[in-house]
C-alpha cells in the first residue's frame, strides 16, 4: 500500500483586534490550495489571541474544506455520465 501524504499549514497574522488565517493544503504533486478565515475580538471581551487564533484558523480550514469539496464534486462530475448529488457524505 501506498502512504500519500499532504500537508495544511496555518498563517495567523493580528492587528489590533482582528485575526485573520490562511490554510494551505499542499498535495504531493505540489498543488496549493488556500482556504481564509477571520476573527474579531468584541470589545466588551477579555483579550485573549489565542481564542482569536483558534476562530480565525477553524474558519480557514471549512473555508479549505468546501474549496477542496467543490474540486472534489467538479472532478466527480466531469468523470461520472450523471450528476453526483453534492455533499453525499
Amino acid at each position: 500500500m501506498e502512504a500519500k501524504q499532504w500537508t495544511v499549514q496555518i498563517y495567523l497574522t493580528q492587528e489590533s483586534d482582528d485575526t485573520t488565517a490562511r490554510a494551505v493544503l499542499t498535495t504531493r504533486d505540489a498543488t496549493r490550495l488556500t482556504g481564509t478565515g477571520h476573527a474579531r475580538r468584541n470589545p466588551a471581551d477579555p483579550a485573549v489571541p489565542e481564542i482569536g487564533d483558534e476562530l480565525a484558523a477553524s474558519r480557514a480550514l471549512a473555508d479549505l474544506v468546501e474549496k477542496l469539496a467543490r474540486i472534489t464534486q467538479h472532478d466527480i462530475t466531469e468523470l461520472a455520465d450523471s450528476a453526483v448529488p453534492s455533499r453525499s457524505w
